[in-house]
This record gives structure tokens, C-alpha cells and sequence, in this order.
């Protein structure tokens, strides 16, 4: 069964820009979100995807990702998906042999910048950039999911 063991911190500063190797606009949104998983629309610059998530809080959760149709993953943002749609700029940022995304979000959560690393172990160690600060991987309030219903603009 598909997993991801990522962790989730809050950026300190705009070192990292120097950093970027590419960036991808992100506009995505949520079919679903109860007490065992979330179901995300996302595209993707060209791409779309729909996402299954397991819903508990942490650094490993089950995760499954299909590609679907550009025109049919826009269309489901667009009509079937909660408001506001979670609006960013994922910025790839490579560090000690490990690729970070950046998440520069815009619309109603403006000016939340998170770094994301992904690991292919729980308690695997990594180097952590001087340019990231606090570890709120266990913070709901950073899922992208609870930035649907409590945008960062209005906290």
C-alpha cells in the first residue's frame, strides 16, 4: 500500500530562492475530507491528479495518486470542489541529497510559506536548511486539507 513520510516545517527566511531548481503552479481542492481520508483534486501545472489521503495526523500517512484528464480535474475544482480552492507555488529546492518543496501559497493563505521533505523511512535522518524553522508536521492547521476550511488569512 502507497505511503509518504514527509515532514512539514515553517520557513524562516528567502535563502532558499537561491536554491530553486523549478517551480510548478498548484490549484487544488477537496472532494472529500471525513474522519478516515481526504479526497484532492490537483492540477498541476499541465497535469491533473485526484489524491486519497488517510486522514490521521502525523509523518506517515497511506497515500494514493491516479492521473485524470487536465480538462476533467479543472472542471471538478471548478464545480464540485470546497471553497476556497488552495492556490500555490510548489518552488523544488535540492539540500544534503534531499529534494524540499517549498510551498508559496497565494489567494485566502497568502503568505504561508511551509518546506516539505519527503523520506523513505519513518526516523530516517536528513539535514534540516538553515532556512527552515519550526516542525509542524503534527500541526493540523498546516494540512492543506484545514486550509480549505481555515484559510492562514483569517487565523
Amino acid at each position: 500500500m502507497p505511503e509518504e513520510i514527509e515532514h512539514k516545517f515553517l520557513v524562516r527566511d528567502d535563502s532558499w530562492r537561491t536554491e530553486v531548481t523549478h517551480s510548478i503552479e498548484y490549484r487544488q481542492g477537496y472532494l472529500e475530507n471525513n474522519d478516515r481520508c481526504s479526497v484532492r483534486v490537483r492540477v498541476s501545472g499541465t497535469k491533473g491528479h485526484l489524491n486519497i489521503k488517510s486522514a490521521q495526523l502525523g509523518v506517515q500517512r497511506r497515500e494514493f495518486e491516479y492521473e485524470i484528464p487536465l480538462g476533467e480535474a479543472h472542471a471538478l475544482l471548478d464545480r464540485f470542489c470546497e471553497k476556497p480552492l488552495v492556490e500555490k507555488v510548489r518552488h523544488f529546492v535540492s539540500h544534503a541529497g534531499k529534494t524540499w518543496e517549498v510551498d508559496e501559497f497565494r489567494g485566502d493563505n497568502a503568505g504561508l510559506v511551509v518546506a516539505e521533505v519527503e523520506l523513505d523511512a519513518v526516523g530516517e535522518s536528513f539535514e534540516r536548511p538553515d532556512w527552515v524553522s519550526d516542525d509542524v508536521s503534527d500541526d493540523p492547521r498546516y494540512y492543506n486539507v484545514n486550509l480549505v476550511k481555515t484559510p492562514y488569512t483569517t487565523w
